[in-house]
């Protein structure tokens, strides 16, 4: 499914498509999805960076900063599926990015997932009007399910972010080690949730409009 889309070498290629696209457009929205693991957040930065140097003020809303709280999903019995889709707030981050695209003269602010509290927090970024590119960027963007096959007509590019399984393995389960976890435990952790997550995205994603290897 994902091989139809166009290729792009990297951020600085597809900082020119953005700018090209988005011309004389109030607010337009770029969607990051891929696997965990994959390079969206890098990638993201890197694409932020790329297109203010070429005078486009940018921003990046990350669907992160909607996780459920663990004190939602732990009595839920979700707290070791942490991650997947059902632990996120699907309907609020539709609403934010109805809100930020359709309302470009406000100012909004937007949750950020803070990685070392592991919780997000509210009205951590704050996304200006004079900011006209928004970077949006998470796992689920491009599912072909409900709730998350409704944020379809909120992107006005989607880019999927690729990498194979045995790169997404390795990185998912140093992301674990970085944390602390010894190497049963980081590749535990890795296998049981990371993995299947990653496996969803690959499957059951559509085609996006442009393909970056992360």
């Amino acid at each position: 499914m994902m091989d139809q889309a166009g290729g792009v070498a990297d951020a600085d290629a597809l900082a020119d498509a953005v700018i090209a696209r988005a011309e004389g457009r109030p607010r337009f929205v770029v969607a990051l999805a891929g696997a965990p693991g994959s390079g969206k957040s890098t990638l993201s930065d890197a694409l932020q960076r790329a297109l203010e140097e070429r005078g486009a003020a940018a921003v990046i809303v990350p669907m992160d900063g909607f996780h459920l709280d663990n004190a939602v999903i732990g009595p839920r019995g979700l707290l070791a599926r942490k991650g997947s889709p059902l632990t996120f707030d699907a309907a609020g981050y539709h609403a934010l990015l109805r809100r930020i695209r359709d309302r470009p003269d406000e100012a909004v602010a937007v949750p950020v997932f803070d990685r070392g509290l592991d919780l997000a927090r509210a009205g951590a970024r704050i996304v200006e009007p004079g900011h006209r590119i928004v970077i949006t960027e998470g796992n689920y963007l491009l599912l072909d399910e409900a709730p998350w096959s409704d944020l379809a007509g909120l992107f006005d590019l989607t880019v999927m972010v690729f990498a194979d399984a045995d790169l997404l393995r390795r990185r998912l389960i140093d992301r674990w080690l970085g944390h602390g976890h010894d190497a049963e435990a980081a590749e535990h952790r890795a296998m049981q949730n990371d993995i299947p997550n990653a496996e969803l995205v690959l499957a059951r994603s559509r085609t996006a409009d442009l393909m970056v290897h992360g």
